[in-house]
């Protein structure tokens, strides 16, 4: 079966992995000289690829971002600059021979449907390299052009932008902080790129500005007891936790969580909806820039003028030079036709993330189209894991009308996590997608058949940060080295800091907190928990 990969960056480097892991025949297609997509940090901005600026540093710790059959050297930091993560991706690529199913230097143009596609499932794959078109047939496709890649700035919803004076652009275009030196910067928007480019700005400008409508949680990446934040936040005891309190205790949960280290409220933050989840901002910096002055939190733009803007509820204009909106990205496929994938505000409608619903065959699959509470990486695997025996007929999918009525659902917001409702449909619990992924593959790991077959691993697993080597102990693609990973996790966490000391194997949870946990592994036991 040949298989048809679009992209090479983390998404289709795993893609093609996984289809060689299942004995199918792939071929990688790459537009530019080089793998590592989004992670390959290039000083100009090329056309088609997303972008980075040069200090842009991994949100998710190396431990929760591995790719479960490939353990990062525990010598690298907990959180990866670029050049290590693309380092990562290098050693994968190479370690699993997975370069010499790649081309390079090769553009997707078009994907179509055969003519017999409703029996054979077959796609025509045009593409062009050096100005030569070539057309292939395929059995499958899997599109691994990533979420980044068509920037979005709303001009028709900053009145008065075009009579603005200075300069503005959008984050992609962002590289360094020297654009910045002695202007006065407003940053419009509060995801994690806004609020680093605002820390960043603030070393060499003379006044930043942060402008956010609806606010955001904002955690640090050294989370409680100096751990990472997905270390703590991502476990199994967590989980259960969360996922079975009542709404009004799960409202509570979130609230004294995340307002431990600093409260919202009193910094300008707190989220305009905060019984709503909403995706939280990784910076250690942002309160004590706020606290000195550095950077100012404003509401959302009213309007602009020809060298200030105007917010809302304030009626004072603030001079400023210029603008940097961090506004997102659209989903964009401009190789598919737009019945095959449609994007509607932002959203693909994908079954699971990942499966067209209107199919005949289910020989089309979009990886990473998705913005999980934890590390991006095992989640687009396990998508490529179970793809690719979607593929070959090893799983098979519910009917259309059954697939298409989740896919609605989502679409009114009406999926669940804590006991609340999201406000945006692309994302989604991380260790829930996880094991929903897995069980469809027979590789979720059964935490009461390893607490009496291995009670060690079993505790490590339920207490400790649920790393992706959890999903190679059993079913499909089992791996040998997945019980030993999972057993000397806290090994590679703690080596890169325990740089003065020897390192040694910890644990994050205070004993009452393990007690408490025992407990309900007890009732979970007991009420058949899988």
């Amino acid at each position: 079966m040949r298989v048809a990969v679009v992209g090479a960056g983390v998404s289709g480097l795993t893609a093609t992995k996984c289809c060689m892991d299942e004995g199918l025949e792939p071929t990688c297609f790459e537009q530019s000289q080089d793998i590592g997509g989004l992670w390959r940090y290039t000083e100009h901005i090329e056309p088609g690829r997303p972008s980075l600026y040069a200090s842009v540093i991994s949100n998710s710790s190396k431990e929760l971002s591995a790719f479960s059959d490939f353990p990062y050297p525990e010598d690298f930091p907990v959180f990866l600059p670029h050049a290590k993560l693309l380092d990562y991706l290098r050693r994968y690529a190479n370690h699993f021979g997975i370069m010499e199913h790649i081309k390079l230097g090769t553009t997707v143009v078009s994907i179509r449907k055969r003519p017999d596609f409703a029996t054979t499932g077959q796609w025509d794959v045009v593409t062009e390299a050096d100005g030569k078109h070539t057309s292939y047939v395929f059995d499958a496709v899997m599109v691994c052009t990533g979420n980044f890649p068509e920037p979005t700035i709303p001009l028709h919803s900053f009145p008065g932008i075009k009579r603005f004076k200075g300069q503005y652009f959008h984050s992609r275009q962002y590289k360094r902080p020297d654009v910045f030196k002695g202007k006065r910067v407003l940053v419009v928007g509060m995801g994690n790129s806004g609020v680093d480019i605002a820390v960043e700005a603030s070393h060499v400008a003379t006044k930043v500005t942060v402008s956010t409508r609806r606010g955001a949680w904002v955690l640090g990446r050294v989370f409680e007891h100096g751990y990472p934040w997905d270390v703590v936040f991502n476990t199994r005891l967590m989980s259960l936790i969360r996922n079975n309190l009542p709404g009004p205790l799960a409202r509570a949960l979130i609230n004294y969580s995340v307002n431990k280290r600093f409260n919202h409220e009193n910094y300008g933050l707190q989220p305009e909806k905060s019984c709503l989840v909403r995706e939280p901002v990784l910076n250690d910096d942002l309160p004590s820039y706020i606290l000195t002055g550095r950077i100012t939190i404003k509401p959302g733009v009213k309007e602009f003028k020809d060298n200030s803007v105007v917010f809302h509820d304030c009626p004072e204009e603030e001079p400023i030079d210029i603008v940097v909106f961090c506004t997102g990205y659209d989903a964009s496929f401009p190789f598919l036709e737009e019945k095959i994938v449609k994007v509607e505000n932002k959203h693909a409608c994908l079954y699971k993330y990942v499966f067209p619903t209107h199919l005949q065959k289910p020989t089309l699959a979009v990886l990473g189209l998705i913005r999980p509470l934890g590390g991006i990486m095992p989640v687009i695997e396990m998508q490529a894991r179970w793809a690719v025996r979607v593929f070959k007929g090893l799983c098979q999918l519910p009917p259309q009308s059954v697939m298409e009525k989740e896919v609605n659902e989502k679409k009114k917001n009406q999926v669940k996590w804590f006991g609340l409702s999201f406000d945006e449909v692309l994302k989604t619990e991380w260790l829930a997608y996880l094991d929903m992924l897995a069980s469809f593959i027979g590789a979720k790991p059964s935490v009461p058949r390893l607490l009496f077959r291995d009670p060690r691993l079993a505790f490590t697993i339920f207490f400790g940060p649920c790393t992706p080597y959890q999903y190679r102990l059993e079913g499909p693609g089992r791996w040998e080295g997945a019980q030993q990973a999972i057993l000397t996790q806290w090994d590679r966490i703690l080596k890169p800091t325990k740089t003065r000391v020897p390192a040694s194997t910890s644990s994050p949870y205070p004993s009452l907190l393990i007690v408490m946990g025992f407990l309900l592994l007890l009732a979970a036991l007991y009420f058949g928990f899988p």
